[in-house]
């Protein structure tokens, strides 16, 4: 009987996420399967894809004995200078050298990586013949690790094939990738589940990337040791980017309304649109956001909090690599990709830098408060689990409640006051529309459709926060 109450209780989960607000209310239980793409215009099915991933205190110590039971001959194992003397490294390479695992080490990722450095990680990978990869850092280091493996199981492609349209060529990855192990060492970007690798295209000065479930790592393993290692802002802006994964994917464009419907599965893309599966991951990653991650960032010995942190990005990153994000990440891309001079405080880095779980929020107000009216229902329940009162808000106020609650929630976190405070202006505004617009494997998801002038007034509008 325990069986069918769990399996009764998950049908109830799935039911009650189908709400019927105007972006969401036509959606889950038509049966639409039946109809072929050849006479609908929007798709009509989703599938999920996620990582293998093991969790608990101390489990990289297994790693060594995950390589040998692969029979991995030679290991590429990626991480960052900062990481590569700290803890987590240095359990890694323990494990292996206890187990006989034969291995290089690439230790150049940077931080918030970029087309050209991609190219010399992969550069490294193609000089070898390595039949397993190994990341352990933030998803800096394991978008790194995907790319290096992707390009060196197809030495003949150019490097703009595989990357997102209109930028690069989109092509859908046919070939078979070598296993990929990841390490996640902050509890935010949620890498180690999703097909996605991300990157600053220089000439652009804007954010890109390379989607495709072939990519998703086989392992992730969840180590919530390793988190005690991040700095106050570190945890602070991971966690962040567990708010707005939550936030966006349980707000994004349904599934079924997402155009155009895949001629081919092999075409329907890792980012769908929302979906009652992915809807209970990222409501419930939220419910953690909302109870332990002031205390992860203002205590970093908490355990309890840091461990339900790194658990919440694992959630997240279930439900939005399989949902996708909307326009807090399209918006964020150009934020870092222009930055000028700032450099983020708890970085070590050689360079300025925003980073991307900063980038993402700073404009998180603007743009719940501008995508309410197409789901009110979900933008209350939303600012409900991150403590504010909605028994007397009207579905009409969705947005400013959900908006200031973001401001409070910010504000007790000591996030800087908007863009202006990381170095942008006014002027700089037509720069960052200019970066968003080619983002529409984003973008496209948000459930209201939006203007260049509309990305003006959010833009805009996060110039300050408070």
């Amino acid at each position: 009987m325990a069986g069918r109450d769990r399996i009764a209780h998950l049908l109830r989960q799935l039911e009650k996420a189908a709400c019927r607000c105007p972006a969401h209310s036509n959606t889950y239980h038509q049966g639409a399967g039946a109809a072929a793409c050849t006479v609908r215009k929007t798709d009509y099915a989703f599938e999920m894809a996620s990582s293998n991933i093991r969790y608990g205190e101390g489990v990289t110590r297994e790693i060594g004995m995950d390589l040998q039971n692969m029979g991995a001959r030679n290991v590429c194992l990626m991480t960052d200078k900062n990481l590569s003397v700290l803890p987590p490294v240095k359990a890694v390479l323990e494990s292996m050298a206890q187990n006989g695992v034969n291995y290089k080490v690439y230790d150049q990722v940077r931080v918030e990586p970029t087309d050209t450095s991609f190219k010399q990680a992969i550069a490294f990978a193609k000089n070898d013949s390595f039949d397993v990869y190994v990341a352990v850092g933030g998803g800096s280091v394991i978008d790194t690790c995907k790319a290096a493996n992707l390009y060196a199981s197809h030495p003949e492609a150019d490097f703009l094939d595989f990357v997102n349209a209109p930028i690069g060529k989109g092509k859908p990855v046919t070939g078979v990738l070598k296993p990929l192990i990841a390490v996640p060492t902050t509890a935010g970007t949620g890498s180690e589940t999703t097909g996605v690798a991300i990157f600053d295209f220089e000439e652009l000065k804007a954010k890109t990337g390379i989607a495709s479930r072939a990519l998703k790592p086989t392992l992730g393993i969840v180590d919530p040791l390793h988190t005690l290692h991040m700095p106050e802002r570190v945890a602070a802006n991971s966690g962040f980017d567990v708010l707005c994964h939550s936030l966006e994917s349980y707000t994004a464009l349904p599934y079924n309304m997402r155009k155009p419907c895949p001629p081919n599965p092999i075409n329907r893309p890792a980012y769908q649109g929302s979906n009652p599966i992915s809807d209970v991951w990222s409501r419930h990653a939220l419910n953690v956001v909302a109870k332990y991650m002031k205390r992860a960032v203002r205590d970093p010995e908490d355990l309890e909090a840091r461990s339900s942190m790194h658990l919440a990005s694992v959630f997240a990153g279930i439900g939005f690599g399989n949902a996708g994000v909307h326009l807090c990440h399209g918006m964020s891309y150009p934020i870092a990709g222009n930055v000028k001079t700032y450099r983020a405080k708890g970085y070590n880095v050689d360079h300025p830098v925003v980073p991307h779980g900063l980038s993402v929020v700073l404009t998180s107000p603007a743009v719940f408060n501008f995508t309410a009216p197409m789901c009110p229902e979900r933008h209350l329940e939303a600012a409900e689990i991150l403590g504010a009162d909605i028994s007397r808000v009207k579905r009409e106020d969705a947005g400013p409640l959900l908006a200031d609650t973001l401001r409070q929630f910010l504000y007790d976190l000591q996030v800087e006051d908007g863009l202006s405070a990381v170095g942008y202006t006014k002027d700089d505004v037509p720069d960052l529309v200019k970066g968003t617009i080619p983002q529409e494997r984003v973008t496209k998801l948000s459930p209201r459709e939006h203007t260049e002038e509309d990305l003006t007034h959010l833009f805009e509008a996060s110039l300050k926060l408070y």
